[in-house]
C-alpha cells in the first residue's frame, strides 16, 4: 500500500516521495498524450470532437444573462440607429475633432495629448486657457464646425480621465484613462502617419456598448485609407477598453506581421449623459455605481 507524503516525517524523505510522484504523474500524463496523438492522428475525427467537446470556461462565456444584448437580427435596435446622433457619421460626413486638456494642464498630460491627437485623422489640439469653462469650449467647438470634443483631464499631474462630447447635440460619455504608454516607451513601435486608419470594435455588445462604440466609429473617416495598413482597435474585455494602433506589414504571400505604433491606454466607462456636458442639471444615460458589481461575470458593454 502506497504511503502518503504527508504521513512522512522527515523532510527529506518526503521531498523524495514528492518529487518522484510529481514525475510519475507528468509521465502518464505524457504517455496519455502521445496515445491521444496517434489515434487523432488516424481518425482526424476524433481531434474535432475533442476540441468541441473541451471548450474552456472563461467569464466571459459565463457572463450573466442581460436583457439588453443585441442580437444580429434585433431589427428594433438597428432602426433606431439609423436616426440616432451618429447617423450621418455612418452616411459619409467627415468627423472634425478638437483635443484639448483640463485647466493648467502639467507637461506628462500635453505629452500625451500630443500623441492622443495623431490617432484620428481630423483632429486638432488647442491649448485651453484657464478662463474658459467646458460649457465655453462647447460653444466654440460647435461655432467653428467641431463634430465631437475631447477633453483629456489629470490628477496629480498625470492624465487620468477622458471625455467625449459630441457635438452639437450629444451625448457625452466619462471614461477613466489608466495603463497609458507613450511611443518612446513601446518597444519596437513604428511611426504613424497620416493615413485614415481602418477601425475595429470588438465586444461591445449590449445597447450600451452599441452606444460607445459608435461615439468611437464616429471619431473616424469611414473609407479608410489601406495604402497606409494603419488599423485602429478599440476592444473591450470586461469593460475594460483597451486601445492599440498597429501597421500591418506583408512578409510574403503567407505571413503578415504587426507592427505597434501607440500610444497604448485602457478606458473605463464612468457615466453617459444625454446632450452635451452639464453635470449639475444633465440627464445620465447610465451611471457607474460600485453596488452594480454584483458579480464578477456581470458586464455592462
Amino acid at each position: 500500500m502506497p504511503v502518503e507524503p504527508n504521513e512522512i516525517k522527515n523532510k527529506i524523505k518526503r521531498s523524495e516521495v514528492v518529487n518522484k510522484l510529481r514525475t510519475e504523474k507528468a509521465r502518464q500524463k505524457l504517455k496519455r498524450r502521445m496515445k491521444t496523438r496517434k489515434e487523432e492522428a488516424a481518425n482526424p475525427e476524433l481531434k474535432e470532437e475533442r476540441l468541441a467537446a473541451n471548450v474552456p470556461k472563461t467569464l466571459e462565456n459565463t457572463r450573466e444573462a442581460d436583457e439588453t444584448i443585441v442580437d444580429a437580427d434585433d431589427e428594433e435596435v438597428f432602426a433606431s440607429e439609423e436616426t440616432d446622433e451618429f447617423a450621418e457619421y455612418f452616411n459619409g460626413t467627415t468627423p472634425k475633432v478638437l483635443v484639448t486638456t483640463s485647466r493648467r494642464a502639467t507637461p506628462a498630460t500635453y505629452e500625451f495629448a500630443n500623441e492622443f491627437v495623431g490617432i484620428f485623422p481630423d483632429a486638432h489640439f488647442v491649448k485651453r486657457g484657464s478662463q474658459f469653462e467646458v460649457k465655453k469650449v462647447v460653444e466654440l467647438a460647435i461655432g467653428r464646425d467641431y463634430t465631437d470634443l475631447i477633453i483629456i483631464n489629470e490628477d496629480k499631474k498625470t492624465p487620468n480621465a477622458i471625455t467625449i462630447i459630441h457635438l452639437p447635440n450629444g451625448p457625452t460619455a466619462h471614461f477613466k484613462l489608466s495603463s497609458i504608454k507613450l511611443n518612446k516607451e513601446i518597444r519596437g513601435h513604428g511611426t504613424a502617419y497620416a493615413h485614415k486608419p481602418e477601425l475595429i470594435l470588438n465586444h461591445f455588445n449590449t445597447r450600451l456598448g452599441h452606444t460607445i462604440g459608435r461615439m468611437f466609429a464616429a471619431l473616424f473617416p469611414h473609407v479608410p485609407e489601406f495604402k497606409g495598413r494603419q488599423v485602429a482597435t478599440f476592444h473591450n474585455q470586461r469593460d475594460f477598453i483597451f486601445f492599440r494602433r498597429h501597421r500591418y506589414i506583408f512578409k510574403d504571400g503567407k505571413r503578415c506581421d504587426l507592427q505597434e505604433l501607440g500610444p497604448r491606454f485602457t478606458l473605463k466607462l464612468k457615466w453617459l449623459q444625454k446632450g452635451t456636458f452639464d453635470t449639475r442639471y444633465g440627464d445620465y444615460e447610465w451611471i457607474f455605481k460600485p453596488e452594480m458589481e454584483t458579480s464578477r461575470r456581470r458586464f455592462f458593454l
